[in-house]
């Protein structure tokens, strides 16, 4: 029955919200760990262990949300993203924000506005993205021969300008994986960049409204 999947499948999903996020915080902060300890004593070797079995979590989660939905490929063609996080973890808790919206989305009256909240989740995106991305490319560059990326704060620096879309050029990756995280995170940069521009730039636009117009609750003209 399909209405019975789909009212499982959103059953899942709600009671799965949180112990997803707390995984994924998880794996971030073991990630971390390995790659910035460098070389791991025998009692902190339990963390690849741990990172593993996280990784197996999401992959358990994914494939178990697949099968419970009515329509098992335009599931996947619709949720591409859940896929993409599943092959990168790195990405994963970039859904605690994912979460943290569908909660807000049910209160009647969120305790954000629209632009605050675009501007917020926009924000802490790009600090888990450069978080991530400077990890990731500091495990790839650091031994690769010619690298300028020798030191974590080198891979800050660089995830930094790249999120920015700065670019300045005193440090870049050199191999093709570090290029292609590169890319994708100059992409990514652009976008919530934009968003948190275009929502400043529209709740500037509410903070200038006539005080006649936000008493009486009408928008001024072209305000959509």
């Amino acid at each position: 029955m399909p209405l019975q999947d789909e009212r499982r499948l959103r059953e899942w999903e709600r009671r799965g919200s949180v112990p997803l996020s707390l995984a994924s915080l998880v794996f971030l902060v073991t990630y971390a760990v390995r790659v910035l300890a460098h070389e791991l004593p025998r009692d902190m070797r339990a963390l690849l262990l741990l990172t593993c079995v996280t990784w197996a979590f999401f992959v358990a989660d994914y494939l178990l949300r697949v099968a419970v939905a009515p329509h098992r490929w335009s599931y996947v063609r619709r949720r591409w993203l859940d896929l993409v996080v599943v092959i990168m973890p790195l990405l994963r808790p970039l859904r605690i924000l994912q979460n943290y919206s569908t909660v807000q989305s049910r209160r009647e009256r969120p305790r954000l506005t629209l632009e605050a909240r675009v501007m917020s989740y926009a924000g802490l995106t790009t600090l888990l993205l450069g978080f991530a991305a400077s990890l990731q490319v500091y495990a790839i560059e650091r031994q690769a021969p010619g690298a300028s990326i020798r030191t974590y704060g080198d891979a800050v620096w660089w995830a930094c300008s790249a999120v920015t879309t700065t670019g300045y050029g005193d440090v870049v990756p050199v191999t093709a994986k570090g290029r292609l995280i590169g890319a994708g995170v100059m992409f990514l940069g652009v976008v919530l960049i934009g968003a948190v521009v275009a929502s400043f730039a529209s709740w500037l636009t509410q903070s200038f409204r006539r005080p006649e117009e936000r008493r009486d609750g009408r928008r001024p003209p072209g305000d959509g």
